[in-house]
């Protein structure tokens, strides 16, 4: 879909940026030292940091691909927000103190807390760089859908501005500016979500100005004359649901009838609105790729109340049918979802900016308040684009966005840059993190480079950049994927990888370095495995057709979680046991 640059827009976006970059130079002398640089000397306050728990975990994949997922299948995306949110229970019963007791700057330093072994870091540091790069590739992407509608450029481009501004922001500051980033970025994002459902309930539901029916097949082309829309060429300045809004009155997504047979709603409340919703019929755009390059868009009405169960989204169509392999996929991915969070490098990583336990637990509570919060704003956000006859049917990732601008161009270059803001947050913490493990881990530890404090800093500086650059790469690569997908492979993998040693690490007292050093290369090589030889990475990521893709599948589902980290425990706990000692292991440390 082309978009229109808006003017206010591109004023307001570099401002946005600019004052994070201002924020993270001004910050930057205050993390000279390693302990500065990687965990910001352990003084950031458990309020701030629970905020920025927040806005660590409210990723691209959080704001623009569930709110995607909800507007284009229903319910269905909002089972992710249920998974992440759930995830943090874990986080919060389970680790929150003893790996602050346990680490210094890294994962790998709590993993390796009872062992001071070289293979325990090595393994350790190697998942958490595979992790960050799987997650730091949503974000990429989420960076280069916002750049397009908002200043009008390619992709790529907003690719490299968010790796070039995330570098900056990590090289100048460290942990000291990603936090306060996080911070400002966790409180904008709920903020002005808050203000956006407020609307979408003020503004309730209405039906356009004439039904949408079959005859508003819509088709889209690429080719070396440009872009054709239903056999015609298009000039570049208009959009691909022209016809719709002229005939219509709106673009994609609508209302087709409302209960009582009324033609608009009014004001709603929040439970109204869910209650209208379920009673209503929406117009819903199927989406066919032929093999001769055309793309078809065809209206199909759904009953609010279908779309507001499980099974919509092709994701989850395993649900509704009677097989097995749909149905464990679908659980495989909700047990990811759950145990994911307690293992991501860059979330656990946040709990060595505070000063003790206690106020890791309680910055993980204004993390869960901050966090749930905003997931069930996520579903109104979704609902509300669903039927704002705003959606681009070829991008999910731009729901939310489009659906601001349905209040105004003010408001939508506000969501744009908040949105772009939440990229730069994520993406710095993931890079924190990886950064870590290359200079602290890597380098000082497994390779034994004699680093002084200020060297360790360089280094970390210096494997930023390197990130950044990968993931700048990766981001351009896998445009057209919606990043909650991708986001879901990134959440198998460090469930698979790290949690059956963090886990056995803190509760079993017999675990060993040579179990830990196989559960985490085990559960990392299988689930990564696992995702590369599944059918939908044949299909969107190879890009072998559908019926291909499942014939050359090599594992019955995609998500792998209900296999691999079962997995992970047995290989950790059979490990352990042929190479314990004779005599008693001492308890883990700190617990």
């Amino acid at each position: 879909m082309i978009y229109e640059t808006s003017p206010l827009a591109v004023a307001i976006f570099p401002a946005f940026v600019l004052a994070v970059l201002g924020l993270s130079f001004w910050l930057g002398s205050r993390a000279k030292s390693a302990g500065g640089y990687f965990a910001a000397h352990g003084q950031i306050g458990w309020f701030v940091n629970g905020i920025a728990f927040a806005g660590d975990y409210l990723s691209a994949a959080s704001f623009l691909g569930i709110c995607g997922m909800i507007a284009f299948f229903g319910y269905d995306g909002f089972l992710y927000s249920i998974g992440y949110l759930a995830g943090w229970v874990v986080a919060l019963f389970v680790i929150a103190e003893p790996i602050k007791r346990l680490g210094k700057y890294t994962l790998a330093d709590a993993l390796n807390a009872r062992f001071q072994s070289r293979g325990v870091k090595l393994v350790a540091a190697i998942a958490t760089l595979v992790i960050s790069l799987f997650y730091l590739i949503p974000q990429m992407v989420g960076a280069g859908a916002l750049v397009k509608p908002l200043l009008g450029l390619p992709h790529w481009a907003g690719v490299v501005m968010v790796g070039a501004a995330v570098t900056v922001i990590v090289a100048t500051a460290g942990m000291v500016s990603t936090t306060w980033v996080q911070f400002v970025k966790g409180t904008l994002l709920v903020v002005v979500c808050t203000a956006i459902v407020a609307m979408i309930l003020d503004r309730g539901f209405a039906l356009p100005r004439a039904p949408i029916g079959a005859g508003d097949v819509q088709t889209l082309s690429r080719g070396a004359d440009g872009v054709v829309v239903n056999g015609a060429p298009i000039a570049p300045d208009n959009q691909l649901d022209s016809r719709l809004r002229e005939a219509h009155g709106v673009g994609f997504g609508s209302i087709a009838a409302l209960p009582g047979g009324v033609s608009s709603t009014g004001p709603l409340g929040p439970l109204t609105y869910l209650s209208t919703f379920a009673d209503s019929t929406v117009v819903t755009w199927r989406r066919t790729q032929g093999d001769d390059g055309v793309t078809t868009f065809t209206p199909v009405e759904r009953k609010g109340s279908d779309l507001l169960l499980p099974g919509a989204n092709p994701t989850f169509k395993g649900v509704r049918d009677d097989g097995v392999a749909g149905k464990l996929d679908f659980i495989s991915l909700m047990l990811a979802l759950f145990l994911g969070t307690a293992s991501l490098p860059h979330i656990l990583i946040r709990y060595y900016t505070v000063k003790d336990a206690a106020a890791a637990r309680k910055s993980t509570v204004v993390g869960i308040g901050a966090i749930g919060c905003f997931y069930v704003l996520t579903l109104y956000l979704g609902l509300g684009a669903m039927t704002s006859g705003a959606l681009d049917p070829t991008d999910s990732n731009m729901a939310a966005p489009l659906l601001a601008r349905t209040f105004g161009e003010g408001l939508f270059a506000v969501i744009s840059a908040v949105a772009f803001t939440t990229v730069l947050g994520t993406v710095s913490g993931l890079i924190m993190a990886g950064a870590g493990a290359v200079a602290h881990d890597l380098l000082k530890d497994v390779l034994r480079w004699e680093l002084t404090d200020r060297e360790q800093v360089r280094m970390g500086k210096i494997a930023a950049v390197a990130l950044g650059t990968g993931a700048v790469i990766l981001g351009v690569l896998f445009e057209k994927m919606n990043v909650t997908f991708l986001v879901g492979w990134a959440f198998n993998i460090a469930a698979s990888a790290n949690l059956p040693a963090l886990v056995m690490l803190l509760f079993w007292k017999r675990t060993t370095k040579q179990g830990v050093i196989a559960a985490i290369a085990v559960g990392l090589l299988s689930s990564l495995g696992w995702v590369l030889a599944s059918a939908d990475t044949m299909e969107k990521v190879y890009g072998f057709g559908a019926a291909d893709a499942r014939a050359m599948a090599l594992v019955p589902f995609s998500q792998p979680a209900i296999v691999t980290v079962p997995l992970g425990f047995v290989v950790l706990v059979v490990v352990s046991l042929l190479t314990a000692p004779r005599h008693a292991q001492a308890p883990a440390a700190g617990v």
